[in-house]
Formats: structure tokens, sequence, C-alpha cells
């Protein structure tokens, strides 16, 4: 049976503009969505429940874990790039800030955190899971960004374009035996 990395972009927060995004807790809708989640990865057996340490993120991968009757694993390194330091942007701000940290990702522009520190964090939380989680089938719930950074440079895709694809919630399934990206979907 082939083994699955896939990795969830959490589902819709509810946006407190008062507050840092890293604190956001998931709406009513996004609890429907997360629902509706579940269901489109029964057909990969999940097996391993992993989520970031951000609320938004947390009550994502519980309501996965309730659907597959799995325990929940938190690791604080599967965080969205660190922008706590930083207001809430209009779209068009965001946006522009987003582009830049992409094409600039040995700079900070955006955040406490330049991209390639971010993907560093990332990359080496994913490798510790994949270690200690071998032959399984592995659910990690996180942020668009950082499956951004780490899906573009295991398969050569764009960060961008695949950051600016992902909805709220979505995922990205990698095959752990060739290291390729075979589904990409976004949860309406």
């Amino acid at each position: 049976m082939t083994k699955y990395l896939i990795l969830v972009k959490h589902s819709l927060p509810q946006i407190a503009e008062d507050r840092p995004a890293n604190t956001w807790n998931l709406s009513l809708e996004g609890k429907l969505r997360a629902h509706r989640l579940a269901e489109q990865l029964e057909r990969f057996e999940p097996e391993v429940i992993i989520s970031s340490n951000e609320p938004k993120a947390m009550e994502t991968a519980e309501i996965l874990a309730s659907h597959f009757q799995l325990d929940m694993q938190i690791i604080s390194n599967l965080h969205e790039h660190d922008r706590s330091n930083v207001p809430y942007l209009s779209d068009h701000t965001f946006q522009a800030s987003i582009r830049e940290f992409f094409q600039k990702p040995d700079e900070l522009v955006f955040g406490s955190e330049t991209a390639n520190q971010a993907y560093t964090r990332f990359y080496g939380g994913v490798h510790s899971i994949l270690n200690e989680h071998q032959n399984k089938t592995i659910v990690i719930v996180t942020h668009g960004t950082v499956i951004s950074l780490f899906v573009s440079r295991l398969t050569g895709s764009s960060d961008l374009e695949l950051w600016s694809q992902l909805g709220l919630p979505s995922f990205v399934a990698l095959d752990l035996h060739s290291s390729t990206l075979i589904v990409r979907s976004t949860i309406p």
C-alpha cells in the first residue's frame, strides 16, 4: 500500500483584526469545511494526525483526528511563517508582502523570519515526524506559506503559485516513496 505525506492548510478562521493571525480560531464555516476535508482524506487512510501549535490548525486537526478515531499530536516547528509582529493588513498589502517574501527568500521582508528560515524550521519538523512515523500515512495540519515553501523545493514548482491556489482548507498529498505531488485539492 502506498504511504503518503498529506500537508493540510487549516480551515477558514474567524478573523480578529485586533489580534495576530497566529491566535485566530476557526469560524463556524471553517469547522464545517474541516468535516468535509475529513471525508476527502478518507481515501488516503490516515494513520497519524499532527498539527502546528496555532489554534486554527489545532482545531482543524482535532476534527480530523475525531473523524479517523486517532490521537492528535502538536509539534511547534510546524507553525506558519512568523509574522506575529505584523498588524492586520489589507488584502492588497498582504498579497504584495507575500509576493516579496517568496521572491526574496534570503531577505527579511515580512514578519520576523525569512522564507529560507521558515523553510528550514518547517523542513526539520517534517523530517523529524517522517523519521518517527516511518511507513505510515501522515497528515500534518499546518499553514499555506510553509506548505508552499516545502512543496516547491521538493517538486520544483512555484511557491507563490501554489500558495495562491491553496484554499481554506486545502491539502497536498505527496507520495513518500517517489517524493512527488500526486494531489492538490481545495475543500469548498
